[in-house]
C-alpha cells in the first residue's frame, strides 16, 4: 500500500503536468501538494543580472504582518545590499497585517506596481490559511497577472511561511492548503518558490526549534515565536538564511526572460487580473463628509496605503456609485469610534447593517466592507452605502478593556463614524 505522501505525489505531478500544458477550459482540482525547501522553477534571472551589473533594482515585499514586520522583509533586503555592493537595491514595502490575498490583488497597483518593481515576493501563505483553494488562485493569479501585464521582464517569487497548525501536513512531505493552491499556480506559471516554513518544521524535528513560547529556549534551540504565527528575530533570521541559499544557487542558471508569453493560457477562467483601486471622490458623497487633512492623525497614519481619507459622521451620508462589474468592496477603517452602514445594490438593500466595529476595535485599522459579488459582469450595477443611525453593540471589544462598563461610556466608543478612501472594484466604473 502507497503511503499517502507518495499517493499524493504521485497525483500531484500527474496533475502539474497537466495544468503547465492544458487551458484553463479544464478547471483545475485541487490537490495536496509535496513540500520542497525551494522551487527555482523559471528562476530570477532578471533581478539577479540587474543586480550583477550594478543597477538599480526594487524589490517589491507584498503580504501581511509577517512581511510588514521588520524581519525577513527587512533582512533579506540587507542581504542583497551586502551580496551586490555595486547594485541599490531599495524596497517597496507593500505589506499590511491581517490582509489576505484577496486585498492584495486590488491595491497591487496602487501599492506596489506603480513603483515599477524588479522583483515581487508575495507572501500570503499564513493569511490566506483559512481561504478556499479556488478564491486564492483568482486573487494570486490576478497579482501575477498584473505584475507581468505592466512588464513581463518582472521577476515573482512565492514564500511560504510558518503559523502553528501546518506541522501536520508538512511532517508528511506536504503543503498545507494555501501553500499548495499557490503551488499549483506556480507551476502553471513556471514561477520560484521558497518554503521557509519547512526548515521550520525541519529544525523542531531535529530538537532545534520550539514553535511557541513564552519562556526563553534552552541553549541551542532557537524559540521561533510567542504566539504561533509571527516569528521572534531568530525566526524571520531563518526565514532571511533559506531565501539567501535560494536566491544564491539560482545566480547564473537562468538568463533573463520575458514572461509575457505565459498569460496566453490562465490557470483559471475567473482570475482578477481586472481587480483594481478606484478613488471615491466627492461626486459619489451626499451628506456631510470631509476629507480628512494630511495633518489628521488618522491620515497620516493610513494615507500612504489608502490615500485620501473621507469621513462621514452624519447619519444618512452616502457614497453612491455604478459600475460594471462582478465585485465592488469598500476600502475604510474599522475603529472604536465606528458606525454601521446599510448596503443596497441594484434596489436590494441587506437585510441588516454591517458594523464598521469588531472585538479588536481598540484602534484603528484597515479593512473592507463587502458590497457585492457574483454579479453579472456585463451589467451595470448601483450601490449605495450609507450611516444608518444608530451605532453598533461595542459589547464584542469589553474583554479587552480593564472597566469595560466604564470604558464604553466613554467618547473614544462613541459614534457613527464611517471613513472610507477607495473603492475595490472588480470591474469598471461607471460614470453618473
Amino acid at each position: 500500500m502507497l503511503s499517502r505522501r507518495v499517493r499524493c505525489a504521485c497525483v500531484v505531478a500527474l496533475l502539474l503536468s497537466l495544468t503547465a500544458s492544458v487551458s484553463a477550459s479544464a478547471t483545475p482540482q485541487y490537490e495536496p501538494v509535496p513540500a520542497k525547501l525551494v522551487h527555482p522553477r523559471d528562476g530570477l534571472g532578471n533581478v539577479l543580472t540587474k543586480l550583477e551589473a550594478g543597477k538599480e533594482v526594487k524589490i517589491a515585499y507584498l503580504g501581511g504582518s509577517i512581511t510588514a514586520a521588520r524581519g525577513w522583509r527587512v533582512k533579506t533586503l540587507a542581504w542583497f545590499a551586502e551580496q551586490f555592493p555595486d547594485a541599490k537595491p531599495s524596497e517597496i514595502n507593500a505589506a499590511i497585517g491581517g490582509t489576505g490575498s484577496d486585498l492584495g490583488v486590488f491595491r497591487f497597483g496602487h501599492d506596489a506596481l506603480q513603483h515599477g518593481p524588479d522583483l515581487v515576493f508575495v507572501e500570503f501563505a499564513v493569511n490566506d490559511g483559512g481561504a478556499a483553494p479556488e478564491r486564492i488562485w483568482r486573487a494570486v493569479e490576478g497579482i501575477v497577472r498584473q505584475t507581468w501585464a505592466a512588464n513581463p521582464r518582472t521577476d515573482v517569487c512565492f514564500v511560504y511561511t510558518y503559523r502553528v497548525g501546518y506541522e501536520k501536513d508538512l511532517d508528511e512531505g506536504l503543503c498545507p492548503r494555501a501553500a499548495s493552491a499557490m503551488e499549483m499556480l506556480a507551476e502553471h506559471y513556471r514561477i520560484p518558490a521558497v518554503n521557509v516554513a519547512l526548515r521550520v518544521v525541519e529544525l523542531h524535528a531535529g530538537g532545534k526549534l520550539i514553535y511557541k513560547s513564552d519562556e526563553p529556549a534552552p541553549e541551542g534551540v532557537i524559540r521561533f515565536s510567542k504566539d504561533g504565527v509571527h516569528p521572534l528575530d531568530e525566526g524571520h533570521q531563518i526565514y532571511t538564511d533559506v531565501i539567501a541559499d535560494a536566491v544564491t544557487a539560482m545566480r547564473g542558471k537562468v538568463q533573463p526572460a520575458d514572461h509575457g508569453a505565459k498569460l496566453a493560457t490562465p490557470f483559471v477562467e475567473d482570475h482578477w487580473q481586472a481587480a483594481k483601486m478606484v478613488p471615491i471622490t466627492e461626486s459619489m458623497l451626499t451628506g456631510t463628509w470631509q476629507r480628512l487633512p494630511e495633518d489628521n492623525p488618522l491620515a497620516r497614519r493610513f494615507g500612504n496605503r489608502m490615500g485620501a481619507l473621507w469621513e462621514t459622521t452624519q447619519p444618512g451620508s452616502k457614497i453612491s456609485f455604478r459600475f460594471r462589474g462582478s465585485q465592488a468592496k469598500l476600502y475604510d477603517l474599522l475603529g472604536p469610534d465606528g458606525g454601521q452602514v446599510i448596503v443596497t445594490v441594484d434596489g436590494q438593500t441587506r437585510e441588516k447593517p454591517v458594523p464598521r466595529f469588531d472585538s479588536y476595535c481598540t484602534y484603528h485599522r484597515i479593512a473592507t466592507l463587502h458590497v457585492a459579488s457574483g454579479l453579472d459582469p456585463e451589467q451595470v450595477h448601483t450601490a449605495v452605502i450609507e450611516v444608518h443611525p444608530e451605532q453598533p453593540d461595542r459589547s464584542s471589544v469589553a474583554f479587552r478593556l480593564k472597566d469595560p462598563e466604564t470604558e464604553l461610556k466613554a467618547p473614544k466608543y462613541q459614534g457613527t463614524k464611517l471613513r472610507a478612501s477607495q473603492i475595490l472594484l472588480l470591474g469598471e466604473l461607471v460614470e453618473p
